[in-house]
């Protein structure tokens, strides 16, 4: 159970526990009409299913806060629908659902530590390093004299994502990817 927070304590990016889920204030808007109490109008984020709604709250209202933790975990493996993962200090391992892990398992390879957001002891969500190195598996040659500058070429990575890529990149070499925004970075000298 987490602090007991007041209306007047809600703000973008709070997170509350409601009914037993945790959500996130996605937007938050404070109004105080001429007469009667102050409304916290909050637009909220069930940080489990993704669902959002809006919801009115007055000035009087408390909340929970939701029980969150951070670990840090190394990614370990996956066998197709769930992602197997070890926590770095107590080295209990723990398994995530593929939809839990989402768009971030075009970045995950073997060994690499993340963070995992735990609620109530659970996983509910994975947090990447901001920059990952990957090799290239697939990439087409570039095309000899055409060197117009941001010119670039489809190629697959090690995890099977498909990113742009400059010409002068080839198959085998490791690139630099900002996990933030799924784009090419650098290549990496080895």
């Amino acid at each position: 159970m987490g602090a007991v927070l007041t209306a007047g304590d809600l703000r973008k990016g709070t997170k509350l526990e409601i009914d037993g889920e945790p959500y996130l204030i996605t937007d938050f808007e404070f109004s105080k009409p001429g007469k009667g109490q102050a409304l916290y109008r909050c637009r909220l984020r069930n940080m489990i299913t993704g669902i959002q709604f809006d919801r009115t709250y007055r000035s009087g209202d408390k909340f929970n806060s939701a029980d969150l933790e951070e670990q840090g975990m190394q990614y370990l493996y996956n066998d197709g629908s769930v992602y197997h993962l070890m926590n770095t200090s107590s080295y209990e391992q723990i398994e995530m659902p593929a939809d839990q892990v989402g768009d971030a398992s075009n970045f995950l390879i073997e060994n690499l530590n993340v963070s995992v957001l735990l609620f109530q002891g659970r996983p509910i969500g994975l947090t990447l390093p901001n920059f990952v190195e990957l090799r290239i598996t697939k990439s087409d040659p570039g095309i000899k004299g055409d060197t117009a500058s941001g010119s670039t070429k489809p190629a697959t990575l090690e995890t099977g994502y498909v990113i742009q890529v400059p010409l002068f990149v080839e198959e085998g070499e490791v690139v630099r990817i900002d996990t933030r925004t799924g784009q090419y970075v650098e290549r990496v000298k080895s």
